[in-house]
C-alpha cells in the first residue's frame, strides 16, 4: 500500500543547510531531484524577499559552486544553484528507492524536512537505512497510508489535520495583514515543527484552491 512519509534528514554533508546557518533565513524551499538522478548538482531554490539575500551571499557559501537568479515572484526571489554534493550523499540517495518527493524540500539549520511518497513501508525502510549508513540520520515526523478514505472528511478533500491546522490558521489571524501570530506560535500550540506546519498548510491550501476551481469549472460547463 502506498505511503506518505514527513521526516528530516540530518547531516553536515547535506548542501545548503549552510544558507541557514550562516545566512539565517526561517527556512528555504529548495527543489531537487537526487532521488532521480543521485550526482545531480543543480538545486532550485526560494528565499522571501524579506530574508534580502543576493547572488554575491549565496556564491561565497563554501559548497555553492555557481548561481543563477531566475526570477522573482511578488513573494519569493529564486534562484538556481550548482552545488559541490559529497559522495556520501550521492550514495545514499541513489534512483533504486520508489520513492517520488510531494512537496519542496524545507531546509532549516536543523536538517532538510522532506515529505516523499513511497509504493510500500520497505521501500520507505530501505530509503531510511541507506540514508543512516552514509551518515545522515533520518527522523520519522508522520506516517500514513495512502489513500485513507478516512481522512477524506468532505467534498473539498481536505484531511482531518490540514483542516485542523488551517482552522486554527484563521482563528487566530495568521492570515491577516499583518499577522496576528507567527507560524512557530501555531506550530507548538498543535505539538509538531514549523517545517511540519507549513506543510500542512501549504498542501490544505493547494487543497482548497483546487477544489474551489474544479467546482467552478464544472459549474460554468453547460450541460449537453
Amino acid at each position: 500500500m502506498t505511503i506518505t512519509t514527513e521526516f528530516v534528514l540530518r547531516s553536515s554533508s547535506l548542501p545548503l543547510v549552510s544558507i541557514s546557518e550562516t545566512l539565517s533565513p526561517d527556512e528555504i524551499e529548495c527543489i531537487h531531484a537526487l532521488c532521480l538522478r543521485p550526482d545531480v548538482q543543480i538545486f532550485t531554490i526560494q528565499f522571501d524577499h524579506d530574508d534580502d539575500i543576493s547572488e554575491e551571499d549565496l556564491q561565497a557559501l563554501d559548497d555553492v559552486v555557481d548561481v543563477d537568479s531566475v526570477g522573482e515572484t511578488s513573494e519569493k526571489a529564486v534562484y538556481k544553484l550548482t552545488v559541490e554534493l559529497e559522495e556520501s550523499v550521492s550514495q545514499a540517495f541513489a534512483p533504486d528507492f520508489e520513492g517520488a518527493q510531494l512537496e519542496p524540500t524545507i531546509i532549516t539549520p536543523d536538517g532538510w524536512y522532506e515529505t516523499k511518497v513511497f509504493k510500500e513501508y520497505e521501500e520507505f525502510n530501505d530509503f531510511r537505512k541507506s540514508c543512516e549508513s552514509h551518515g545522515i540520520s533520518l527522523d520519522l515526523v508522520s506516517i500514513s497510508s495512502e489513500p485513507s478514505a478516512s481522512e477524506d472528511t468532505s467534498q473539498d478533500g481536505l484531511t482531518d489535520r490540514q483542516r485542523e491546522a488551517l482552522t486554527l490558521a484563521i482563528s487566530r489571524g495568521y492570515y491577516e495583514s499583518p499577522r496576528r501570530v507567527m507560524a512557530e506560535e501555531l506550530a507548538e500550540e498543535l505539538g509538531i515543527s514549523q517545517p511540519s506546519l507549513s506543510s500542512l498548510l501549504r498542501r490544505g491550501e493547494r487543497q482548497l484552491i483546487t477544489s474551489s476551481l474544479d467546482s467552478q469549472v464544472q459549474l460554468s460547463t453547460p450541460s449537453s
